[in-house]
């Protein structure tokens, strides 16, 4: 029985420079032993959502995301906010992953790095659709985590200890979570 986890990084923003993706490059980089993270960076190589092409053969992004999700342990989404809800070519991937079985309880969490107040509408937008794909959430991995852009680094992580403490604590808070799935 395997005791390590796999955990798919998810970034919703298609922006070089994006704080939610030097969140998710930086769990890479500090994931504990135990825990293996693969970044998915094929955002932008999805074709728009057409439920007409929903079938067999996929188009091969969309084969490529399924099974990326399908191999992962949970998963970990960190999204920007675009005029109060997803932004458009994350829903996209999103509405790609209804056709298909792979997140329909998938252990999944969220971080959340805009500043205080902000990117709740992408949060509340994040939950419905979750809630469609009947997601497995795990909340105690769920959670705010403010990226000031002054704080990554030209290598595109984030330089701050006490961030990336935090974003450690969400890569345990999954592992935990996983290791306990697994025990009968």
């Amino acid at each position: 029985m395997a005791t390590g986890t796999q955990i798919l990084l998810i970034s919703g923003s298609t922006r070089h420079g994006s704080t939610n993706t030097a969140a998710l490059r930086t769990a890479e980089r500090i994931a504990p032993d135990a825990v293996t993270t693969v970044r998915y960076d094929g955002l932008d190589k999805l074709p728009a959502f057409n439920p007409d092409d929903d079938h067999d053969p996929l188009h091969p992004a969309v084969a490529d995301l399924r099974q990326r999700i399908a191999g992962a342990d949970a998963v970990l989404l960190c999204t920007p906010e675009y005029a109060g809800a997803l932004p458009g070519a994350f829903k996209n991937l999103l509405d790609w992953t209804v056709g298909g079985s792979q997140m329909y309880r998938k252990p999944t969490a969220w971080i959340n790095v805009a500043a205080p107040g902000r990117g709740l509408g992408a949060h509340d937008s994040l939950a419905t659709v979750l809630g469609y794909l009947d997601a497995a959430i795990i909340e105690p991995a769920c959670r705010s985590i403010p990226v000031a852009r002054e704080t990554v680094g030209d290598d595109g992580l984030i330089t701050d200890s006490a961030t990336r403490e935090q974003i450690a604590g969400v890569l345990s808070a999954i592992a935990d979570h996983t290791r306990r799935q697994r025990v009968p």
